[in-house]
């Protein structure tokens, strides 16, 4: 039989066993002693549609261990009412927070992404698990376990074992959809806070040097499809996406400006998912180089498709991203350059921008970065050569000044 007790002044009065409200509020707090000698307690820490309360339960060896129990599971729980749904599973809140809470407001790409990722990591390791019944040291374990074994389609060169990277993507996921889930009063913390994570290992940037730049150049010049491509691409540093997802309504040939606006991401189901750029400020116009401006020109003139740069086998179409890394592949061993990544010839652009003199400032808005700050992180081994040269040419000119007052 359950007896009421009172806990850290939280639970509702009463007058000699009179029968409680039905709606209690959160926090109260019963004890009793089973029958096989163990104390059990329980405290009240939401209601059900009905108004009837949902119940937090904790087994101790004997009534003072429970009373401290009880205390820690009291203090958790101040001020909180969850809601019926808190029992509700982990992969059916993942579901209603996909369809209800984000399909509107991110990027297919990323809806893609965040798809995949339930179903290949989460739901199988963490998807019959109650929302409310989830801890940090279980999520843990579930980090542990897909960075040792992750990996959906391994094979003999990149095994079972998922990068760091997309344990952190997981992470960020999760703890996004969790959050949402406190704010609906589904969870009274979020329990991926305090996990550990590894750290981020993206690939150090690569970049073309004066000399591979000029052989890359002079590898696209021999490529009368592609050249138009990676030349724009070279001069401009557009994300592959955003470089497919060029329409002609974008150029402005008078005032030689480009607005970037959208992206082309994956092929999924025979399907091209176009849509905005990366981020809020990957929205932006630039100015295009003179030489640039005169390409994209001269290519309209004789241009029967919306797009700027086409697919090479339906012009309905804009170039396929995938397409074009295998063009780079081919052009990087024809030119017997390092075989870096797409994205790398953005990295040369702004590192080749830096090191000939243009501002952090007018370049961060060229790359559509967030803020300057970001793009001086990011080529800080630029920024420093150039430190060290202005160096140079303030020491060279100070010695000059010296020189000439000790001399006179």
């Amino acid at each position: 039989r359950w007896t009421f007790r009172i806990f850290c002044g939280m639970m509702c009065g009463y007058k000699g066993g009179a029968v409680m409200a039905k709606r209690r509020p959160s926090g109260d707090g019963m004890v009793r002693k089973r029958d096989d000698g163990r104390w059990e307690g329980r405290i009240v820490v939401g209601h059900k549609n009905n108004g009837e309360p949902i119940y937090k339960y904790v087994l101790a060896k004997n009534q003072a261990e429970l009373t401290q129990k009880l205390h820690d599971m009291i203090e958790k729980y101040r001020d909180t009412d969850l809601r019926e749904d808190c029992n509700m599973l982990l992969s059916d809140w993942l579901e209603k927070w996909i369809n209800e809470y984000i399909t509107c407001y991110v990027r297919p790409n990323t809806l893609f992404s965040y798809t995949a990722m339930i179903k290949n990591q989460i739901n199988p390791h963490l998807g019959n698990r109650p929302l409310s019944a989830l801890t940090t040291q279980e999520i843990q374990k579930f980090y542990n376990a897909i960075k040792k074994n992750g990996r959906v389609k391994s094979d003999k060169k990149h095994g079972t074992e998922l990068a760091d990277s997309m344990v952190r993507k997981v992470h960020l996921m999760l703890h996004e959809a969790l959050d949402m889930a406190v704010k609906q009063r589904l969870l009274v913390s979020n329990p991926t806070n305090g996990t550990t994570l590894p750290k981020n290992n993206y690939a150090p940037k690569q970049i073309l040097n004066d000399e591979q730049l000029d052989k890359f150049m002079n590898q696209i010049r021999q490529d009368e499809k592609w050249h138009d491509f990676f030349y724009t691409e070279i001069t401009t540093g557009l994300r592959k996406g955003e470089i497919c997802g060029l329409k002609w309504e974008d150029f402005d040939e008078n005032r030689g400006t480009l607005k970037i606006k959208r992206n082309v991401g994956k092929t999924i189901n025979g399907v091209m998912l176009i849509g905005e750029t990366k981020t809020e400020t990957g929205s932006r116009e630039i100015l295009l180089p003179p030489s640039t401006a005169d390409l994209l020109r001269q290519r309209k003139i004789n241009s029967r498709s919306e797009w700027i740069f086409p697919d090479l086998r339906d012009i309905e179409k804009p170039m396929n991203p995938q397409c074009a890394y295998g063009r780079l592949k081919t052009i990087l061993k024809q030119a017997s350059l390092p075989s870096i990544r797409f994205h790398d010839l953005r990295h040369t652009f702004a590192t080749h921008a830096i090191a000939g003199g243009v501002d952090a400032k007018t370049l961060s808005g060229i790359l559509g970065h967030a803020n300057a700050s970001f793009t001086l992180d990011n080529y800080t081994h630029v920024t420093t050569d150039m430190q060290k040269s202005a160096a140079r040419i303030v020491g060279n000119f100070m010695d000059e000044i010296i020189g000439g007052v000790e001399n006179g």
